[in-house]
């Protein structure tokens, strides 16, 4: 049996997370319709009443509230209560993984911001710039801090007479990973562009593989193409052949990148580690 003081920290973290999934939830809302994220404070998007603070407590006020607005009983979407959970479920997951280490702020840091633009994209086909941006400077910030996975620049340079380390050869790892999460979205956007004369990838998935590659380096953010890709292609695909209504549906890729970006940040490294290892390329 566990002990109590071993579960204290875990309930912390889930108590914290769930506090955390409340806001994202308004920057979910808000963001793709270029609103504010602070003001005005929660309100009922059919009323507009102000959220009283007893009725705006993460999942239990959704779960006393039968799932309604106490004031006009217009109903509240159940998405709500599911990223407050999702969003402590990630950190408790993280904090397992990493405890209270830097590493630990690094991936919850990334989880949330990843959190928001799979559910901004899902509901509204829109990837925020906002935390595109804000993602892609604080991974670099955060580079500096706890090591990007270099993979595998760390060994071209070596090859190439370059022995870098430490500091500058994260932050390297980091620019590498951007430039192959986003360049390689971008040259296919563009490819298809030119061949189809019709956009395939929207620039908000570019983005958001620019964001993942400061977090994740180049060979995770390779991983993650890879995942979101068949993640996306086993979802999608028998949907579009065997339902009709999902014959002409816009899919929502930056969903599926992100899905597989939060994977990746939680065991992708082992994955890729056994994949290197089963090739022989370790």
């Amino acid at each position: 049996m566990i002990p109590v003081t071993e579960l204290i920290p875990g309930i912390f973290v889930a108590l914290f997370g769930l506090t955390l999934g409340s806001f994202l939830n308004v920057c979910i809302q808000r963001l793709p319709a270029g609103e504010s994220i602070f003001l005005p404070g929660s309100h009922c998007p059919k009323c507009g009443h102000p959220i009283r603070w007893y009725d705006n407590i993460p999942v239990a006020s959704y779960l006393i509230l039968r799932g309604r607005c106490r004031d006009c009983q217009a109903q509240i979407s159940p998405l709500y209560p599911f990223v407050e959970i999702l969003t402590a479920a990630l950190l408790v997951a993280e904090f397992c993984d990493y405890g209270w280490t830097p590493e630990f702020i690094k991936w919850s840091v990334f989880s949330l911001l990843v959190l928001i633009l799979i559910f901004t994209d899902l509901r509204d086909r829109r990837i925020p710039h906002a935390v595109t941006l804000v993602g892609l400077a604080t991974g670099l910030l955060l580079s500096a801090w706890v090591p990007v996975d270099d993979r595998p620049l760390g060994t071209i340079l070596s090859m190439a007479g370059y022995y870098w380390s430490g500091t500058l050869l994260s932050a390297a790892g980091a620019i590498a990973g951007a430039l192959v999460g986003g360049g390689l979205f971008y040259a296919v956007g563009e490819l298809f562009y030119r061949l189809r004369h019709k956009e395939g990838l929207g620039f908000g998935d570019v983005m958001l593989m620019l964001m993942a590659g400061t977090f994740l380096g180049p060979a995770l953010t390779l991983t993650t193409i890879f995942l979101g890709s068949l993640f996306g292609t086993v979802v999608a695909v028998p949907l579009t052949l065997f339902r009709r209504r999902f014959r002409d549906y816009a899919w929502p890729y930056g969903t599926f990148l992100g899905i597989a970006a939060l994977f990746v940040s939680l065991g992708g490294e082992a994955l890729l580690n056994a994949y290197l290892a089963w090739t022989r390329l370790r």
